[in-house]
């Protein structure tokens, strides 16, 4: 395969991601593309629980499951050191739990990026050890990872089909809380009893004092039992266009597009033009199309590069 470069957040099924598109240019990718083949494509969306960049993950790890249940989770938690090869940390569903901020508006609660809290190791063990007993009466275990990466264990989560944090950053969250067996009743029963018990916990307090968001709730993600991963090394995520995109900043997010053209869409490139092999994954809201270098007819080639790909129109598509 050689070097795949996959890039989330390329498009967004919104009128205002429409108009950002507008004002762009790619002359990089656009001379990338017009030697690149289509080969795979994820279809879906801007209501499935997974994003088009999961469900490419999720194949090229080599993973079992179904939309809303791919183990990001219990991959995370490995790389974090919180699970082991022991049978017991194998045998059970994991989630990953991301604490957050639910902002209450006047006829909708979204949730705010978390990346926006800042939120230190300190005020996040404090916030965890308050809610672990309220898990721990459900029989779930709960783990530290990082500030941001809290992990949940549990049988139910084997099974357990939930929408990706970065599905619900922004999006009124009546999209996704609307589930009705009763593993999902228990989780807004957490969700409910996290909202209460961190009300006037002191590191809120303190952070409400210095105009800090307060954490208010968490989201679960990422439920699956642990799977072996075939990720193969090559692969490339980009990570500079998802902030800017979730936090609404179209003018941020038009820059990071430009810089990516200007820099690894160039590269990659200049490795296409020297022949060497190179995929492309380019991810929406709803949709994901990879593109490749495979050997065409002459004539088909040529074509390709005196009339080069509309750019925008293919990736208000995805």
């Amino acid at each position: 395969m050689g070097l795949h470069w996959l890039i989330p957040h390329a498009s967004a099924a919104s009128d205002a991601g429409a108009a950002a598109l507008a004002t762009l240019q790619w002359p990089n990718l656009s001379q990338l593309l017009a030697r690149l083949s289509a080969t795979d494509r994820s279809e879906g969306d801007e209501y499935t629980l997974s994003m088009p960049h999961e469900r490419v993950l999720a194949r090229l790890h080599g993973w079992q499951g179904e939309d809303g249940r791919w183990p990001f989770a219990a991959w995370a938690a490995q790389q974090d050191g919180c699970l082991s090869d022991r049978p017991d940390d194998l045998a059970d569903g994991w989630g990953l739990i991301t604490p957050c901020h639910w902002h209450v508006g006047s006829d909708s609660v979204s949730l705010i990026d978390p990346a926006a809290l800042a939120l230190g190791a300190d005020e996040s063990r404090a916030l965890l050890d308050a809610l672990r007993p309220s898990f721990e009466a459900e029989g779930w275990q709960l783990q530290w990872g990082a500030p941001l990466r809290w992990y949940a264990r549990h049988a139910v989560l084997a099974e357990l089909k939930t929408a990706s944090l970065e599905r619900a950053i922004g999006r009124n969250l009546d999209l996704w809380l609307r589930g009705k067996d009763p593993d999902a009743r228990r989780l807004r029963r957490l969700q409910v009893e996290a909202q209460m018990l961190w009300h006037e916990h002191p590191v809120n307090e303190t952070r409400e004092a210095r105009g800090a968001l307060a954490v208010n709730s968490f989201w679960l993600s990422g439920c699956g039992r642990p799977q072996p991963s075939q990720q193969p090394a090559e692969l490339q995520i980009d990570t500079s266009l998802p902030a800017t995109m979730l936090a609404g900043d179209w003018a941020g997010w038009c820059e990071a597009w430009r810089a990516l053209d200007a820099g690894a869409i160039a590269a990659l490139l200049a490795r296409a033009q020297r022949g060497e092999a190179v995929t492309l994954t380019l991810c929406g809201e709803r949709h994901a199309q990879t593109y490749e270098l495979r050997p065409r007819g002459w004539l088909t080639g040529l074509r390709s590069r005196w009339q080069p790909p509309a750019v925008g129109a293919l990736l208000a598509a995805l």
